[in-house]
């Protein structure tokens, strides 16, 4: 894998010519950056949650990632292409050779229309999140259901994500979270299921779960002029995709608060209910959806505490990330 991705570092190993190639990663992909294209190749990682680990199902999840993200992004994914290795070296969709790997290949979005970006430059207005707003309701309101998708939003069913956080974080306690905090979260979550699983009924009885995008936040929105182009939501796994849409929409609120911006989380919240024609009554089981979604990015940025390729400063990084986002969660019980 290592020899690949040095490969892949090159600027001649790309379909098309390039200036610079720039490679960064996440726990999943290695993402390498092109003058205007952008190619994802999946780590052969088995989470529990995801399985990538042989070459077959990284081609299938390819191919279900571009079928997925065209629905919020359009054009912006244009396909798969194969990594060959010619027996010198490896190239995308170059010459003749063994495929190895597979890569998605996507338009470069200037950076200057990231929705985080606009945010640190304060340059985020009411008006965009009013667009974002409408984009995603008007998805939810479009998106698939049926009676297979509505199990996920059972409480019993969901339940199965929860319970897998609290396993997989266990082993994190003392480093990422304090032992008080993570307990003291898991009892909550449990409790809201015993005392509040009527909430999640009344979703399923309103048609509230959907195939959603199931990653949203400010780093995979994009502010055109066009309206907002969204990227990145989830492949892997249908359960985290499937369910209710304040689950969906609850992931960009709680990123707008971890970086401070609770007063853009306020208005996005205000627009989204009034165009997805929600109550206020979801207001209780958003509570409960950010406590799962700050918990969630918890946990991924623990999960990098396991990766052989990152280093040192990087892993104390994800452990300051981690403490922040447990700690978010742990915020939200105590309202």
């Amino acid at each position: 894998m290592g020899s690949m991705i040095e490969d892949l570092k090159k600027r001649d190993a790309f379909p098309e010519e390039t200036k610079e190639v720039r490679l960064i990663q996440t726990h999943i992909s290695f993402v390498f950056i092109c003058d205007s294209y952008v190619y994802k190749v999946k780590k052969p990682v088995d989470f529990g949650f995801l399985d990538f680990t042989s070459l077959e199902k990284r081609r299938l999840f390819c191919e279900k990632e571009v079928e997925l993200n065209r629905r919020l992004a359009g054009d912006v994914y244009i396909g798969v292409l194969p990594v060959i290795y010619d027996g010198k070296r490896h190239l995308i969709d170059k010459v003749s050779g063994e495929t190895v790997d597979y890569a998605v290949k996507m338009k470069r979005l200037p950076e200057d229309m990231l929705m985080k970006r606009l945010f640190e430059e304060n340059k985020l207005r009411e008006e965009h999140l009013k667009e974002v707003a409408q984009r995603i309701s008007e998805f939810h309101l479009s998106a698939d259901t049926s009676l297979q998708i509505e199990e996920f939003g059972r409480p019993e069913v969901f339940k199965i994500n929860t319970d897998e956080n609290f396993d997989q974080v266990q082993k994190y306690i003392g480093i990422t979270i304090d032992k008080e905090k993570f307990y003291e979260i898991k009892e909550w979550t449990e409790r809201f299921y015993r005392e509040k699983g009527e909430l999640f009924d009344e979703r399923i009885r309103k048609k509230r779960i959907r195939d959603c995008h199931g990653d949203l936040h400010m780093e995979h929105i994009y502010l055109s002029e066009e309206g907002p182009i969204i990227i990145d939501c989830i492949e892997f796994n249908d359960r985290f995709r499937y369910g209710d849409t304040v689950g969906d929409i609850a992931f960009l609120l709680m990123d707008l608060e971890y970086h401070g911006g609770k007063r853009f989380s306020d208005v996005l919240w205000r627009y989204y209910k009034e165009f997805a024609n929600e109550e206020d009554e979801a207001d209780e089981i958003l509570r409960f959806y950010k406590v799962y979604r700050a918990f969630v990015r918890g946990k991924v940025n623990s999960f990098q505490l396991d990766d052989p390729s990152i280093g040192t400063k990087e892993k104390e990084s994800a452990i300051k990330r981690a403490r922040s986002y447990f700690d978010l969660a742990y915020s939200y019980i105590k309202e």
